[in-house]
Parts: structure tokens; sequence; C-alpha cells
């Protein structure tokens, strides 16, 4: 998906479901770590989707933050 496909919908999605999304995201991030360590082949470029999809909800949610404000 490109990255102008994916902010859009994340932002359409409210702040409990972005915080949902990132925590399902962490997971993805550490099962990427597990599997690398355990030997298992892994595509190199999933590390960096996932990394970038995190600090994109993170940027979401600091812009709802200081809008609140």
């Amino acid at each position: 998906m490109k990255k102008a496909e994916t902010m859009k919908i994340l932002r359409t999605k409210d702040s409990a479901d972005l915080s949902a999304e990132l925590i399902k995201l962490r997971r993805e991030q550490f099962s990427l770590r597990m599997q690398t360590a355990s030997g298992q082949t892994v595509k190199s470029s999933d590390f960096g989707r996932v990394r970038k999809n995190i600090a994109r909800i993170k940027t979401l949610q600091q812009q709802a933050a200081g809008a609140k404000k």
C-alpha cells in the first residue's frame, strides 16, 4: 500500500483504533525480530514497512494531542 493511501486510512480512525493498530504493529515488529533471531528467513523490507507505519501512527497521535490543547 502506498504512503498516501495508508495515511488516508489512518486519518479516518479514532484514537482508540490508532492505539489498537499501534499495539498490533509493535507485536508484528517483535515477531519479526524473534523470527530473525531464530534463524527464519524474513523479508528485510517488512522491518522498514512496520517501523514507518508505527511512526505514521505516532505522528497522527501527536497531531491529535496538539490539536486538543
